[in-house]
């Protein structure tokens, strides 16, 4: 906008000197030509009152006085010349103006002026003009008779000198124009300043513009254009806190059905060995039957086994639906890290590859992270075959403002083409199980604005990284 002011101004201030400057110049040139025809008819009219009819080659006394009387009158230089170009005399007015100042007589009228002379000038006056601001008009002199006799020069040393008034005009101009750009700055300024405030308003209001949270509404009384474009903005926050409470309810019955039917499903593997064994029981078993009670020792134990795994899938899906609310404070990681261990210490041999770093204070919740590390364990357990001698390995490293631990296990791995299915619900690669385990502990993970990620190699292991901010 400043911009556009300033090139138009510019614009607009060089078309009006220009035009001015060519208005001067003609007026000048008019005025100059008027003068001539003046001074030439009262010469003509001298020449007539006194009976002068021959060339001026020799100038009466009379005339010559005439003639410095025309030139005071009219306040302007006036030359004569013979019919051949020779000056006779010349004068300048008694109080001589600043626009003749240097100014010196020719004797001889140059050549191409007599020639335009000769061509144009029985009827018409011929201007000279020499250089930029200097001129001189000449026309001839006639007698009665229209007899040239002589040619008058009225020369006009600097024209730009006389134009006070115009000079006077350029300095107003200009003063007015930088009056009118400051105050046009200014507002634009103001303008611009107004139009980009309330499209920044209007763009941070969009940039926090969540589907998760409450979206705030814009308040704008005035209406404008930016008016119209709140009103657009408020009406897609309306629209958009209405989708997100049905895409919201729609993800909590989409939950809730998977839920529903995973439950099921595992519910249901533990059944059907339980109705077949009741059964098979029903039909075999009688307490007159041969080693009663051993097998019904052994049908007991088949199904608390199967209940404890009821129990276990009932408990699995209760923690993951229950996930409480995350309590910061400040906790001692190697401290939670070494409680989770010692879980698992009888069932397997669980080493620290490095022991240097003895405190690691974050900022979390001490039973949620003792959850996370109580299932990496328990993965890592299950993930090793019975036929092989396992190990879990803890690697703790300190980097800048994290603590990063790798739980390292040495079991069969992770096929490629399941890694994109480690982290979401449902899934697992264990024969048992709910598949909530590491979505639960990558939701904690994140709870605790942490990452987790991993690295596998079938039949050799897999190390999973916890990454945590320090406290």
């Amino acid at each position: 906008m400043l911009a556009i002011i300033i090139v138009s101004s510019l614009a607009i201030g060089l078309t009006t000197i220009f035009f001015f400057k060519n208005q001067n110049e003609e007026y000048h040139i008019s005025r100059l030509k008027r003068k001539d025809s003046q001074i030439a008819k009262s010469i003509q009219y001298f020449l007539f009152k006194n009976n002068i009819e021959n060339q001026l080659d020799a100038v009466p006394k009379t005339l010559y006085e005439k003639i410095e009387e025309l030139s005071d009158v009219n306040d302007i230089g006036i030359n004569i010349y013979d019919i051949n170009g020779k000056i006779l005399f010349a004068f300048l007015p008694t109080e001589v103006d600043e626009i003749y100042d240097g100014y010196e007589f020719e004797n001889e009228i140059e050549e191409f002026v007599l020639n335009d002379l000769h061509k144009y000038g029985d009827n018409d006056v011929v201007m000279e003009k020499i250089g930029e601001n200097r001129m001189a008009t000449y026309s001839y002199i006639k007698n009665q008779s229209d007899k040239k006799i002589g040619i008058l020069k009225i020369p006009y040393q600097d024209f730009s000198k006389k134009s006070i008034e115009f000079n006077s005009f350029y300095t107003a101009l200009i003063e007015v124009y930088i009056f009118l750009l400051i105050g046009a700055s200014i507002f634009a300024y103001y303008i611009s300043n107004t139009i980009s405030n309330s499209l920044k308003t209007i763009g941070e209001s969009m940039k926090s513009v969540g589907i998760d949270k409450k979206n705030e509404r814009i308040d704008w009384k005035t209406k404008d254009e930016i008016g119209d474009l709140v009103n657009q903005y408020n009406n897609m926050i309306d629209q958009l806190e209405q989708s997100a409470e049905l895409l919201a309810q729609s993800e909590r019955e989409t939950a809730w059905r998977e839920m529903a039917k995973q439950v099921a499903h595992e519910i249901k593997n533990p059944l059907t060995p339980m109705k077949l064994n009741v059964q098979f029981l029903e039909q075999t078993l009688k307490p007159s039957t041969e080693n009663f009670n051993e097998r019904l020792k052994k049908f007991s134990s088949q199904m608390i086994a199967q209940i404890d795994t009821l129990t276990n899938i009932a408990n699995e899906f209760s923690s993951f639906a229950k996930m409480p609310k995350t309590s910061l404070e400040k906790v001692d990681l190697a401290d939670i890290i070494s409680v989770a261990k010692r879980t698992f210490d009888k069932e397997i041999k669980i080493a620290y590859s490095n022991t240097d770093i003895s405190e690691m204070i974050i900022q979390g919740d001490r039973e949620q992270l003792i959850r996370v590390f109580n299932n990496l364990f328990k993965n890592a357990v299950q993930a090793i075959p019975a036929d092989k001698k396992g190990v879990i390995v803890i690697n703790i490293n300190e980097e800048d403002n994290l603590y990063t631990i790798e739980i390292k296990d040495n079991g069969k791995g992770i096929p490629p083409d399941q890694y994109q299915n480690i982290f979401v619900p449902n899934f697992t690669t264990k024969s048992s199980g709910s598949g909530l385990g590491l979505a639960m502990v990558k939701n904690i993970v994140k709870q605790h604005e942490g990452i987790i990620w991993f690295e596998s190699k079938v039949d050799q292991g897999t190390s999973f990284f916890l990454s945590f901010p320090k406290g």
